[in-house]
């Protein structure tokens, strides 16, 4: 059997403690990412769901901002993260990060306030049975380019999507108690496939 792959969550603020035990459970050991420097100990990354604003400042602060861009391996925005890896954000701040590594155009906060949260049984391209998808704040996006592969839409924008190994899902999977998208990424890592 393959060694785990380590995968790094970012630890910085947001639901990481979530992503840990999915990825834990779908055989790949979980490490809290605080420091850029820990990005070459890793063989993938999850930017968890919380405030992109909030992160992305953090990421200035503490000297992800670089590091990320350059990242090669397989890396997962849920939410805020696929806010912060997209090329453009619409309703953020002037000053919001961008990591422009996936060419979409993301909303934030389409669906309204956190009470207007919701969850979605939803069909994605790359599995064969809808999977729960749960949406808290959530973002939406549309492809800029050809190169994104979308993988799911909801009310016919981006929910989730890949551009070679950059993923992103506007939903929380580490709240549905569906494992099959951390698998499929832990799968992706353990590869280190494009």
């Amino acid at each position: 059997m393959a060694a785990k792959p380590t995968i790094g969550v970012l630890a910085l603020q947001g639901a990481f403690v979530e992503h840990e035990d999915y990825l834990r459970r779908s055989g790949a050991l979980p490490v809290e990412v605080r420091l850029p420097e820990q990005l070459d100990e890793i063989d993938g990354l999850i930017l968890p769901g919380g405030e992109s604003t909030t992160i992305g400042k953090l990421l200035r602060r503490f000297g992800f901002e670089e590091p990320l861009r350059k990242f090669e391996k397989p890396i997962w925005g849920t939410c805020a993260g696929m806010i912060l890896l997209s090329k453009e954000i619409l309703g953020g701040l002037p000053d919001q990060l961008a990591l422009d590594r996936i060419d979409l155009r993301v909303t934030r906060n389409a669906f309204g306030r956190q009470v207007d949260s919701f969850t979605a049984q939803l069909e994605l391209s790359n599995l064969e049975e809808p999977i729960p998808a749960v949406f808290i704040r959530a973002p939406l996006a549309q492809p800029l380019s050809d190169r994104v592969e979308i993988l799911a839409e909801v009310d016919g924008q981006v929910a989730a999507a890949r551009q070679q190994n950059v993923w992103v899902s506007s939903f929380h999977p580490e709240l549905s108690g569906d494992l099959r998208l951390h698998k499929a990424f832990v799968a992706s890592c353990r590869t280190g496939e494009t």
